[in-house]
């Protein structure tokens, strides 16, 4: 063989495949080589895909022939010892379904192919070792999509025909091209998927059958066989929509104990998982990270949390950023389908009601259907890694702004609310300490090309759709 001294990738036609010549050195002893290398693999574009498992297949005899199987994980393909004839046939679901792309394999040559591309080979010399690295373990239960090895649509030109080659009757009885179910993209998880956000995600994704919803009904996050009982490899990414929010009951011997329990520990062990899988984890935080002594918060602030609330909620954040690709999202003051502060002024209001409301508490409303909407287009666009803010956009308002703004919507004058102090409002109460500011800068997720709406018009929006 002729040795390689420089490493390089080259893209094939088949998208997210790359083809390496990897250095080989040698000498009168025989040679060596860096057969997978991660940092050096990476900056040449391939994913850090993480292999659980390293394979080898011995082939005694040249002709002998094995494929086409397309399994739910990636592979690092390589020859240890002899050459192939190496075909992949892209079977998932797609434009590119049923492209083709063939190569010869020795010691000096390498390739990665995706989950969902079909694998298949040839030897082209007796005595050829055949090394792949995979990061998913076999299981029964797991997605395979295999072809024909003599399928005449894709019509692979086998330098032994298949004729004269060692082959398997398996392997010559799988489907044809036309008959083959293409392989589904991994699944999106959204958990959390019967709270305020989790509904205006459903609503999000509501055509895309990718996506799958859990509740708590199908999905304790506080259970540890629910995430025992799953197959995360099947998933590209995570969102977790489900969080402790009862701020004020976090204050008890209770809810302290629950707070940390669903905001850290269930959200480290879905950080594990992550890690693990290489799986996105989208993560939604909250402006109680903050003490509110700035006018504005942007992502680069440091933890100053108040509450019980607060501390797990900036513990969370802490343990997702580890999380080489996450995404935390902070918000404030949500606004979806379920009770919230919107719709209790509402039917305040409706009933003649005039309320007492905090008026030192500033920031902006978000409501699910952006807050949602601001997720999926973060995940779409493949925007950088890392902490966003995401709210409505518009003139920070206090609450008792946004109740007056409520009642003249429902047809009743802004004077019917009064304005009163936090300290007054839950004095003699058992209260979680808030920021008195939670106006969250939006120029990072604006630069990604998207753009908030004014809290004002979703306000009167909402309301016209809740009559």
């Amino acid at each position: 063989m002729e040795f390689q001294k420089k490493l390089a990738a080259t893209e094939t036609p088949i998208p997210g495949m790359l083809l390496f010549d990897l250095p080989v050195h040698g000498d009168n002893r025989g040679w060596f080589k860096e057969n997978w290398q991660r940092e050096k693999m990476m900056a040449l574009g391939l994913p850090d895909f993480s292999p659980v498992q390293n394979n080898i297949s011995f082939n005694d005899k040249a002709g002998t022939t094995r494929g086409i199987h397309a399994e739910p994980w990636d592979k690092f393909v390589s020859v240890a010892t002899g050459r192939i004839f190496g075909a992949w046939v892209d079977l998932r679901e797609g434009p590119t379904f049923g492209s083709v792309f063939t190569a010869e394999l020795d010691a000096g040559k390498a390739i990665f192919i995706p989950r969902g591309v079909a694998n298949s080979y040839q030897t082209l010399e007796d005595n050829t070792s055949y090394v792949y690295l995979v990061n998913d373990h076999w299981s029964p239960d797991a997605e395979y999509t295999f072809l024909n090895l003599a399928d005449e649509t894709v019509n692979i030109a086998w330098p032994i025909p298949l004729e004269q080659a060692e082959v398997s009757d398996k392997d010559l009885a799988h489907p044809r091209l036309a008959d083959v179910t293409p392989m589904a993209p991994r699944k999106i998880l959204v958990l959390g998927a019967d709270g305020q956000l989790g509904k205006a995600l459903r609503a999000e994704y509501s055509d895309d059958a990718s996506v799958e919803f859990a509740d708590r009904n199908t999905f304790d996050l506080l259970d540890p066989a629910s995430f025992r009982t799953r197959h995360w490899r099947k998933y590209s990414t995570i969102i977790n929509a489900a969080a402790f929010t009862a701020v004020d009951a976090a204050e008890t011997s209770e809810g302290r104990q629950a707070a940390w329990a669903l905001n850290v520990t269930a959200v480290a062990e879905l950080a594990r998982i992550a890690l693990e899988a290489g799986i996105v984890l989208v993560h939604v935080s909250s402006d109680y990270v903050f003490d509110g002594s700035r006018a504005s918060h942007d992502e680069a602030e440091g933890f100053t949390p108040l509450g019980v609330y607060a501390q797990t909620k900036a513990a969370g954040d802490a343990v997702v950023s580890v999380v080489p690709r996450h995404y935390v999202i902070r918000t404030s003051w949500v606004i979806g389908d379920g009770p919230n502060f919107v719709r209790t002024m509402a039917s305040l209001a409706e009933k003649g009601v005039s309320p007492t409301v905090v008026n030192d508490q500033v920031g902006r409303l978000t409501f699910a259907e952006d807050l949602a909407a601001g997720i999926k287009h973060l995940l779409d666009v493949e925007a950088p890694y890392g902490t966003y803010n995401l709210t409505n956009d518009g003139d920070p308002q206090s609450w008792a702004d946004i109740a007056a703004e409520v009642f003249e919507l429902s047809g009743r004058a802004r004077s019917s609310v009064t304005g009163v102090s936090t300290s007054e409002y839950f004095r003699g109460k058992t209260a979680a300490p808030r920021p008195s500011n939670s106006v969250l800068d939006l120029a990072k997720i604006t630069d990604t090309g998207f753009r908030p709406q004014l809290a004002a018009t979703r306000l009167k929006n909402y309301l016209e759709n809740s009559k």
